[in-house]
């Protein structure tokens, strides 16, 4: 792929859609190119007390370390189960999905995998996609069949539940339960800043949503469509900022959409950020958790913004 960064300021690259979107555009800082070579890059993760990026290269059954001290990108884990998402709990501890494994794994302190999920009612889950973790330990994550489709991301398999699932994993008991069963192949999710909203992409839609749904403790409620994607549109993985928008892993139908979209907490369309392909998803990082990072096909990005991601997030 031929890309170059840009050399001026403002960065093409960076547009506003609307004027709200200026805040959160440093002027002086543009989209770098930190590394590419992956066949599909996933799930990325700030590690700030390692002070590096960890994210998923799905066919290539590996998991990355980018360290942000000298740049250079590592093997941290390979084989590693065909890993898809990742995200911290709140006790700092790294939890991922496994596509082979079909499951939910924490890595402990001392290195050891802690088998948090990979079963609900006795049958074995597709292979999960995404996840998050809630203020109260809680560990929210999505359940698509795309590891067991071809010998690619995963084994090639029938499915033993639903295509359209979304779980929880108590943070004290480790009970797993079914939270939505109402969603055609879900994808990213995260949760709205006050954690009263979780938003989860409808992958198979068509065109592709991303719903809305109301916390109510251990339930979801008031399932209702957020952002009504234009067919085409792709979006996949995304993270919210302390003000409440989504920054959304997009593209696959034109090149212009390739990049990361912008969307308030109303999910009007505010910003985007012009990739040369297709972005899979995104974390904030860095110290002040300012520095957007995106898992692209076969890339990894970064910009700096005038906002922050989430804590937890």
């Amino acid at each position: 792929m031929q890309w170059t960064e840009s050399l001026r300021y403002p960065d093409p690259a960076i547009r506003a859609l609307d004027p709200a979107f200026k805040r959160y555009h440093l002027p002086l800082s543009s989209v770098e190119r930190l590394w590419t070579g992956s066949r599909w890059g996933e799930g990325p993760v700030w590690m700030g007390d390692w002070r590096c990026l960890i994210w998923s290269d799905i066919p290539n059954n590996r998991v990355l370390r980018w360290e942000e001290e000298t740049g250079v990108v590592s093997v941290f884990r390979k084989p590693a189960n065909n890993t898809n998402g990742h995200t911290r709990d709140r006790q700092g501890r790294l939890v991922h999905c496994e596509h082979l494994g079909r499951r939910i794994v924490r890595t402990e302190y001392d290195g050891s995998h802690t088998v948090l999920a990979d079963r609900y009612q006795g049958k074995r889950l597709n292979s999960p996609n995404d996840v998050v973790v809630k203020s109260d330990g809680s560990i929210w994550f999505t359940d698509p069949p795309f590891g067991l489709y071809a010998f690619y991301e995963g084994e090639k398999t029938e499915p033993e539940l639903p295509h359209t699932n979304v779980y929880r994993i108590d943070g004290q008991t480790g009970e797993v339960t079914l939270v939505a069963d109402d969603i055609d192949h879900p994808n990213g999710l995260a949760f709205s800043p006050d954690e009263s909203i979780l938003y989860v992409v409808e992958s198979r839609g068509e065109p592709r949503n991303i719903l809305a749904y109301d916390v109510d403790g251990a339930k979801l409620r008031n399932r209702r469509v957020f952002i009504r994607c234009e067919s085409g549109e792709t979006p996949d993985g995304f993270r919210v900022d302390v003000d409440g928008n989504l920054w959304c892993g997009w593209g696959m139908g034109r090149d212009d959409w390739d990049g990361v979209r912008v969307f308030n907490a109303a999910g009007a369309p505010i910003g985007h950020i012009a990739l040369p392909e297709r972005c899979a998803n995104v974390c904030f990082g860095g110290r002040h958790r300012n520095r957007l990072f995106m898992a692209a096909a076969h890339s990894l990005y970064s910009l700096y913004v005038n906002t922050q991601g989430v804590k937890g997030g």
